[in-house]
Order: structure tokens, then sequence, then C-alpha cells
């Protein structure tokens, strides 16, 4: 499956900075509102280190990671419902994702002008009347989607599946300074804000900083600061769990690659995003897990330890199942 991800945020929050670090793809950042006039795109590797593995294991040099779209969508301000800033043209654009990240300011800097031209006061209080902000546009804005889609069934009664946007999870992306990166107190004030969604924490300045970095660099440089991941990578992980994801892998030595399903997937549904006809045909699955085969170091070592199995089409698949599907068409 295809995860989707939309930046969303109040003017000068950091949005199009951590956008910048997150895929590289270069969007315009500035120091002023609506320097992103129009979404930008990009499409990021989810990291796994286990495919590195496999693919020594199977002796191949073609890597193929889970993939995640990044949707960086222009600023909004209060009254977007309504037509100001930018109006309602960010709103199209969460319509199309599964998630929405909600980057927040949560840092002081003069500098750096606040949307509201307010002065820095309380970073708590400030960062929760800028997610209340947010929060309003958006229920705003299906308030009145609600109220066209009734006036038409008024005339045409078939059921239409309306992705409201109140409907769609929220993942909350703290702007900090450095000392807010390890700031307990802080961070735990900034959670209860946002309680049961989840919240990350990230430095801009820092993320952008480490954009040509390769992964080992990245979290060597964390380290010296305290922190275990990055923002991509703490953002893939509360996507996956607040949407409800895993994957699985293939290995072989044509390529080793990793596939996004939800949890509770069966094998024919995890074999169908490989291919329709791998469901419709699907006869059975030959299923190990990855640390067995990372541990033994071959496919043969795992089948003469009993750790290779054949499951059927009530299987349920588990996170980092490594599967060979078998099919007939």
């Amino acid at each position: 499956m295809n995860l989707k991800i939309g930046i969303v945020g109040l003017p000068n929050v950091g949005k199009s900075t951590l956008f910048n670090a997150l895929t590289n793809a270069g969007a315009l950042a500035a120091n002023y509102p609506f320097a992103t006039i129009e979404p930008n795109v990009g499409i990021v590797p989810v990291p796994d280190e286990r495919l590195d593995v496999l693919a020594k294991i199977y002796d191949t040099d073609k890597v193929v990671p889970a993939t995640v779209e990044f949707v960086d969508i222009a600023g909004l301000v209060q009254g977007a419902s309504k037509g100001e800033g930018l109006g309602n043209r960010f709103l199209a654009h969460i319509r199309e994702c599964q998630a929405i990240c909600h980057v927040v300011r949560a840092f002081k800097n003069d500098d750096i002008v606040r949307a509201d031209n307010q002065p820095e006061d309380d970073v708590v209080a400030q960062a929760k009347d800028d997610i209340d902000i947010v929060n309003l546009e958006l229920q705003l804005a299906d308030e009145e989607t609600r109220a066209k889609i009734e006036a038409k069934r008024k005339k045409d009664p078939s059921d239409e599946n309306i992705p409201y946007l109140t409907d769609k999870p929220v993942i909350y992306m703290f702007n900090v300074d450095e000392s807010g990166l390890t700031d307990q107190a802080l961070q735990s004030q900034l959670k209860d804000l946002v309680k049961p969604a989840k919240a990350i924490f990230v430095n801009a300045k820092l993320e952008e900083e480490m954009a040509e970095m390769s992964r080992e660099e990245r979290k060597e440089f964390l380290e010296s600061y305290g922190v275990k991941d990055d923002a991509l990578g703490e953002l893939i992980k509360a996507a996956y769990d607040t949407l409800g994801l895993q994957s699985f892998l293939t290995a072989g030595k044509k390529e080793c690659r990793a596939w996004t399903i939800k949890k509770g997937s069966t094998a024919p549904e995890a074999a169908g995003t490989i291919h329709t006809d791998f469901q419709r045909g699907f006869i059975a699955a030959n299923v190990c897990k990855y640390d067995d085969l990372a541990r033994l170091g071959s496919e043969l070592a795992v089948k003469q330890a009993g750790l290779l199995r054949t499951e059927g089409k009530t299987y349920i698949m588990q996170e980092g199942d490594v599967v060979e599907f078998k099919f007939n068409v």
C-alpha cells in the first residue's frame, strides 16, 4: 500500500524546512508566510536495516525499501476555511492523505516572526493556541463540506464516502530548540496538549544540517545531542503505529524488498500487495521470521532448524515475516 502523509502547520513554524530535511527535495523555505504556494511532494524510502542484512544473505545488490509520500501543504492561517491566506486550497490536498503531520512551533526566536506577530512568551500556551487554530479550521471546513453534501443528497440520495478532515489521524511534530530535544518536562507538557495522538520532537535546524549525511553519520550526530533517531525515523514509526501498519519482507537473488500492509492482514491479502494475481491464485506461503534468518545466516539453515513454515489462507501476517508466496493463475 502507498502511505501518504500531509505536512501542515501555520506559517513560520519550520514546516518547509523539515520537509526539505525529510525528502532532500529542495522545497522553498523562507522567513515569510506562504513560501510554499503549491504542495511539494517527496517520495522517501522507509529506513529498514533488515534489507541490507538480507541482501548480504541472498547476495543481491538490489534493495527496494517501502516508501512514504510526503506532501508539504501550503501554510494556513486563522480564517483559511473562509478564504483567508491561501483559503481552501490547502484543504483539498489534505483530503488525499491518510494521515496529517501537524508541525507545531515550540521554540523561541525573535528573528523568526510568528504567524500572529505576537512576541514570544509561553511556548506551551502558544503551541496550544496554534494547534487550536488549525483544528478549528479543519472543523469549519468539514462543516461546510457536510452542508454541501447534505444539500446534494436531497437531490441524489446515493451514499458517498467523504474523507472528512477531522476524521484523519494526526501526528504532532513539535519543532523545539536544541535544549527541547531532551527537556522531558517540556515534552511532557506538549504531549498533554495532544493526547491521545502521537507527539514527536525534532529540531528543524539540526535536521537541515543532517540532510546530506548518511544514516550512520546522522545517528552519531544525534547521539551527541542525546537523541536516538532523526525526524524521518520518528515520523515513520509514529505513522505506522497510528495507522496500524507493519512490514513484511521478500528476499531472493533478484531483490530484497519491504512491503507495507495493515496489521491483521492475511497471507493472501499480503500477496495481493505484490500483485493481484498472487492473491487471486494464492496457494500457500513459505514463512520464516527475519530474526531467525539473520541469526542462522541462510534459508537452508532456517529450514534445517525447522523454522521455515508453510502457511495457508487464514494465516495472519506478523511484523518482519520473510515470505515466499506460492500461487497459480
